[in-house]
């Protein structure tokens, strides 16, 4: 019914089903999962474009794209998915997005908060609903953001969390269906061992604070988005400047700035920039010792993003 309903409104907007109405047509596909459903359709993919760095991951993801929904390698499994680990803000989710950009598939988004329901057997019959969509609305990617907290196992939850975690690992390792997963986490030592050995995920990948050059990156990136050319700002000047920043504190520096040249009727400068930088403490040096401690552990026991 709802497959024939699409068609007719597809028809009824032109008078034929083209391939210019797929895209309504899967945007009307995707609503079906409804509001209650711990699956959303992420509208917004993006590209490595608009990502400073990560050029290990993208080479990685690419080498395997013709490979995701190929069937004529009957010798070579497909991409399963990646772990992605790192520092707060440096661009986890940004990486999620842009690897459904690249195989050109749908994003879903699979919602914990909304997964988890306070009678019995209800948390274990959404999570197996919402891989079942995940496997009809196939080529996809699917984002399990922040998995550590929907998954990081206890004794105090009357063994929920271990059924969940059992439900995800067997989906995990039986799923036929062309689902790439991508799941981000802040805190891999809250992640049971089961789930991050090899053959869950084809690889952990860490994303680190940006180098000299990938902040340089970012700042273009963001200015040419707000409309600022980055040719008149000294961008070697800022990127040194924003030694230890993350990609979401270099992005909010520049918003900062904007606002406080709008305030007073003038357009950005190199000085409003600068003078943001100084006064924003990044993550890296409120929370020093946790991020030095994120760093340490994934050095030789992750790959790189860059």
């Amino acid at each position: 019914m709802d497959a024939r309903r699409l068609a007719l409104k597809a028809i009824n907007d032109n008078g034929v089903i083209a391939e210019s109405a797929m895209p309504e047509v899967m945007r009307a596909k995707y609503e079906l999962l409804g509001s209650d459903s711990p699956l959303s359709f992420e509208y917004e993919t993006a590209k490595f474009a608009e990502i400073g760095g990560m050029a290990r991951l993208r080479q990685w993801l690419e080498v395997r794209r013709s490979f995701f929904t190929d069937d004529d390698q009957p010798n070579l499994d497909p991409p399963r998915g990646i772990l992605l680990l790192g520092v707060q803000g440096c661009g986890k989710s940004l990486a999620a997005k842009a690897a459904a950009g690249i195989f050109g598939v749908p994003l879903l988004r699979l919602d914990f908060g909304v997964l988890y329901n306070k009678y019995y057997g209800e948390t274990e019959r959404n999570l197996r609903k919402a891989l079942e969509s995940a496997a009809v609305m196939s080529p996809c990617v699917l984002w399990m953001d922040e998995i550590e907290k929907g998954l990081a196992v206890g004794d105090e939850d009357d063994g929920l969390l271990r059924r969940i975690l059992g439900t995800v690992l067997t989906w995990m390792s039986e799923r036929r269906a062309p689902v790439f997963l991508v799941a981000t986490a802040n805190d891999i030592t809250r992640l049971p061992p089961e789930l991050v050995r090899k053959g869950r995920f084809d690889e952990i990948f860490f994303v680190d604070l940006p180098s000299p050059k990938n902040r340089r990156d970012i700042l273009a990136i963001h200015l040419r988005k707000r409309c600022l050319d980055p040719a008149q700002f000294d961008l070697d000047a800022l990127a040194k400047a924003t030694d230890g920043f993350s990609g979401s504190e270099i992005k909010q520096a520049i918003v900062s700035a904007m606002y406080t040249a709008h305030a007073q009727g003038r357009t950005v400068t190199q000085a409003d920039l600068l003078a943001e930088i100084k006064q924003t403490r990044p993550l890296s040096v409120v929370m020093a010792e946790k991020v030095e401690e994120i760093r340490e552990w994934a050095a030789g026991r992750t790959v790189p993003c860059d």
